[in-house]
């Protein structure tokens, strides 16, 4: 029999990826990609150490209590909200996740959609593909400029400052934000970023781009109030996590026209994506895909190995969440 440590892969994953774990533990793999329910989760984890995880994969009391052996839950993503830390900080179990590696892809990603969203490029090619442009109008998908307009940032992270960067000197836009803590001045001038109030975020921004943690405390951080401050001319771009826009809220506000348009990466309950929003054609949806260049899904991929292998065979993880487990 095997002397190696178990390891659960939760979802299909990179063969690379397996090859490298497969050197240092027993596998249980999940390429059929299955989303398992907490049940079957648990199940498997019984005699795991250790989980190679996605942001799916939900680890609280209830399943750590069901998994005795367990030792380290590795998210490949940057979010950790599927992990309840301090239950598992009572448990003894270590969490790590991904961050850094997808910074500047996700920050590319977010002019992507603050582009689309501002330009109707989903709008237009829909219309296109539908064969029903037969000529030139003068205000044919007439949008929004980019360039030189308001850009608002609520979260000013990693992620954030990326894309502050690009939009102060790409795109010659004035940069505000608010954050939790105001950024120290070094970091603000690099960024050409002002902070301000949250209200005067809302207030003054031309596009309001989201790029914070999901939390008890952001939870609908943006809801009816907060989008009846925008401009009527405003586009809103959310990144972060589903739950931190009130998304039939903002349906609402984009079909009464309360703001001209929104682009969402990420959605509550998702994949499942309120019908309200699908109806809509001042809306750019795409499937939570901000980081999806292949360099960095190997690369947000390889930090879960690292940390897998640095704790479970050396001791040393290399992004520990709840560091108080490794003393």
């Amino acid at each position: 029999m095997s002397q190696l440590p178990k390891v659960l892969i939760a979802r299909a994953i990179f063969p690379e990826v397996l090859d490298q774990l497969s050197a240092h533990f027993e596998l249980e793999t999940n390429q059929t990609d299955e989303v398992w329910g907490p049940d079957v989760l648990a199940a498997k984890l019984q005699d795991k150490a250790g989980l190679f995880a996605m942001g799916t994969d939900r680890v609280d009391a209830a399943l750590l209590a069901a998994c005795p052996k367990l030792r380290i839950c590795a998210n490949m993503t940057v979010g950790y909200n599927n992990f309840d830390l301090a239950a598992m900080t009572a448990a003894k179990v270590l969490g790590t996740n991904a961050p850094d590696v997808l910074t500047e892809t996700t920050a590319d990603f977010g002019f992507a959609l603050l582009l689309a969203t501002a330009r109707r490029v989903t709008e237009s090619e829909h219309f296109l593909r539908a064969g029903l442009w037969t000529q030139w109008r003068y205000d044919m998908f007439a949008g929004a400029d980019v360039h030189g307009s308001t850009l608002g940032i609520l979260g000013m992270g990693r992620i954030g400052q990326g894309i502050a960067k690009r939009a102060a000197l790409g795109f010659g836009m004035k940069v505000l934000y608010h954050n939790r803590s105001r950024l120290d001045p070094a970091t603000e001038a690099q960024c050409r970023a002002q902070w301000v109030a949250k209200e005067e975020l809302l207030r003054s921004s031309d596009h309001l781009m989201l790029v914070l943690p999901y939390s008890k405390q952001t939870h609908h951080a943006i809801g009816a109030p907060e989008l009846a401050l925008m401009k009527p001319s405003a586009t809103l771009i959310n990144l972060a996590r589903g739950g931190i826009v009130d998304d039939a809220a903002l349906a609402e506000a984009l079909a009464a026209k309360r703001i001209a348009a929104a682009g969402l990466d990420v959605f509550e309950g998702e994949p499942t994506v309120h019908p309200a929003l699908l109806a809509l054609s001042n809306v750019v949806l795409t499937p939570h895909i901000a980081s999806a260049s292949l360099p960095t899904r190997r690369a947000m991929a390889q930090l879960a190995v690292d940390n897998l292998v640095g704790y479970l065979v050396h001791g040393k993880p290399v992004t520990p969440l709840n560091p108080d487990v490794l003393a």
